[in-house]
């Protein structure tokens, strides 16, 4: 909810995905030849934005996910190159 009072925000996309965090990667003795790993299912949400509204999307998500918990998740912020609309082959900022 707080990434919806980020005016300038195009949108997100949620992911729900499974996955393990440093300490927790045990293999499963279920396939000894093939081990498994355990996992725990979490969400992976991805935003692309403006670079002038970074910092406030990385402090909403920041604020409202920090319970304080080990496994609050991390934030990546990564530069993109480009960006293309399939249906219109637009590319650019505009994309975003």
């Amino acid at each position: 909810m707080a990434l919806h009072k980020v005016e300038g925000l195009s949108g997100m996309s949620v992911i729900n995905a499974h996955g393990f965090g440093r300490g927790r990667a045990a293999p499963s003795p279920r396939h000894a030849e093939a081990p498994v790993m355990d996992t725990t299912p979490c969400v992976k949400i991805e935003i692309l934005c403006r670079d002038e509204l970074v910092e406030e999307v990385v402090s909403a998500i920041g604020e409202s996910a920090h319970t304080g918990l080990r496994g609050d998740g991390k934030i990546y912020v990564t530069p993109v190159e480009t960006a293309v609309r399939i249906s219109t082959g637009e590319r650019g900022e505009t994309v975003v």
